[in-house]
């Protein structure tokens, strides 16, 4: 018998979906098969493009700016950020946020940002240009940033350079109430999408403990994995595995 939850929606609406979100046609044999997982129903909710952010024609962003064969990393968060303003379709960029640094350190925007000052500030670590035993806005204010870059679009841009697909467990966000029931809903398109890379081989950035829920997927089990305390803990910054793996990316490095 057939299970008529999914995949009974025509090709070409998943199609338009992927044009919608500017997503380039090399992205359909692994893009197709992993939306076709959803539930029609799901589909359905979200082709109607209310009650949810990022907006319909930003859900795929973070495939319309990476080829395919350039994806070397794809670092999975949890999901999008709960403001409209700030999810923009990438994990971990927070479109409320222009620039990086002010005369006094980080960013008020950056300040406010839990995950994303620590990750700034481990990254800062990692290259060398911060003690980890001082950290503080006064620190950060002291360095020379006449070589790093100053808007989070830079920031985002140095991501893809290296090859870092930013994704979350689940590409939408209605309410932390629904967080869960999100994340279990996009978990097959997850499944199915780590298979459709299985020739390229990336190696997969856990951040919490909802993207370590990764490691139990079947097409996962033969990619390189790096699991961290998700950035919002203050121990990220001084966490040497991600000195290691971010360190070479020098993602604040001004290109």
């Amino acid at each position: 018998m057939t299970n008529n939850k999914y995949t009974n929606r025509p090709i070409h609406q998943l199609q338009e979906l992927l044009r919608l979100n500017g997503v380039d046609e090399e992205w359909e044999p692994i893009l197709l098969p992993a939306l076709m997982t959803l539930e029609d129903s799901y589909l359905e909710w979200m082709a109607a493009g209310e009650g949810y952010i990022p907006p319909r024609d930003r859900l795929l962003a973070a495939f319309s700016t990476l080829r395919p064969n350039e994806v070397r990393y794809i670092l999975f968060g949890q999901d999008p950020y709960p403001r409209p303003e700030s999810a923009i379709g990438y994990a971990f960029i927070d479109g409320r946020v222009r620039e990086i640094f002010s005369p006094r350190g980080l960013s008020r925007e950056v300040n406010r940002a839990t995950s994303l000052r620590n990750f700034i500030k481990m990254a800062l670590v990692a290259r060398g240009s911060l003690d980890p035993r001082d950290t503080s806005q006064e620190a950060i204010a002291a360095l020379d940033k006449t070589l790093l870059v100053s808007q989070m679009r830079e920031l985002r841009e140095n991501f893809e350079r290296s090859g870092v697909l930013l994704l979350n467990m689940a590409l939408l966000f209605t309410s932390k109430e629904e967080s869960r029931r999100h994340i279990r809903a996009w978990r097959a398109f997850i499944e199915k999408l780590l298979e459709g890379f299985e020739a390229y081989g990336p190696t997969l950035i856990l951040f919490g403990a909802h993207a370590r829920e990764v490691q139990k997927l079947k097409s996962a089990r033969g990619l390189p994995q790096v699991a961290l305390e998700h950035p919002y803990n203050h121990t990220f910054i001084v966490n040497e595995k991600a000195w290691e793996l971010f360190g070479p990316m020098d993602l604040l490095l001004k290109r």
